[in-house]
């Protein structure tokens, strides 16, 4: 079986190493590549060719909405967001998300008390299936 090629957009080295981590100790997943925001991401995709981008929608530079509306305009691809910005009562956050084109939102875990072992599960889960999804470009409107 071939793995599912992930690029990972995060500006926190400390979360990147993590997510890097525990993606790539499945042998279901690849992570192509790594981005600290979203104009090297839209950079990257050309040439790596993700299957699933797991984005933060907090970054400096271009940030993680205006990241899923260009690659939505120009390569979509399945989006998986993980972010803090949409945490249970973010609901603006979700929808807004949503609207651009991402087709999952994840909250990224709160504290140092994360469950490395279920985290590592749900985004395997999640990148699994949203691999699976066909989706189109939506023009930048």
């Amino acid at each position: 079986m071939t793995p599912i090629k992930v690029l990972l957009v995060e500006d926190s080295p400390v979360a990147i190493g993590l997510y890097k981590k525990l993606l790539e100790s499945s042998p279901e997943i690849q992570v192509v590549g790594t981005a600290l925001d979203g104009n090297q991401a839209l950079a990257a995709i050309p040439s790596l060719k993700p299957q699933v981008i797991v984005t933060d929608l907090q970054m400096p530079g271009m940030d993680g909405y205006e990241l899923i509306k260009q690659a939505m305009a120009k390569y979509p691809v399945p989006i998986l967001v993980l972010s803090n910005a949409v945490q249970k009562d973010d609901i603006d956050n979700y929808f807004k998300v949503l609207q651009l084109g991402a087709l999952d939102v994840m909250a990224k875990p709160q504290g140092g008390t994360a469950n490395e072992e279920e985290l590592k599960k749900t985004l395997i889960t999640k990148i699994r299936v949203l691999a699976t999804k066909k989706v189109s470009a939506k023009p930048i409107t």
